[in-house]
């Protein structure tokens, strides 16, 4: 497996999001129902899913470090690690955040 460091297109990011430069949403529209490709819970599978990778990805570069592969470099697995940590703690943000605002909701006065 070959990690490479691209620099950041904002650009790409902001049509992957499926938003103008400005911010607005492409074709002006109405918000995403529940399931359909652009929902919060699809957004936050995928997401989910993309960390496990990652996780599976550096304990498989460590394997093979530990046992001498010399086509796996220090450095490769180091990134790999470094890179799943950042990917579960930004999960891990993102969940104590949920659970706070809807604590938060759970406990307001009607």
């Amino acid at each position: 497996m070959k990690l490479e460091l691209k620099p950041f297109d904002f650009a790409q990011a902001v049509a992957r999001a499926g938003l103008r430069p400005d911010g607005h949403p492409v074709g002006g529209a109405a918000p995403a129902a529940a399931g359909s490709p652009g929902s919060f819970g699809v957004a936050m599978t995928q997401a989910l899913r993309a960390v496990s990778d990652s996780q599976r990805d550096a304990g498989s570069l460590q394997r093979e470090l530990q046992l001498d592969n010399p086509t796996v470099s220090l450095e490769q697995t180091m990134i790999a690690m470094n890179k799943s940590q950042i990917g579960f703690t930004a999960a891990l943000t993102v969940r104590n955040r949920l659970v706070q605002a809807y604590s938060d909701i759970m406990n307001m006065q009607v």
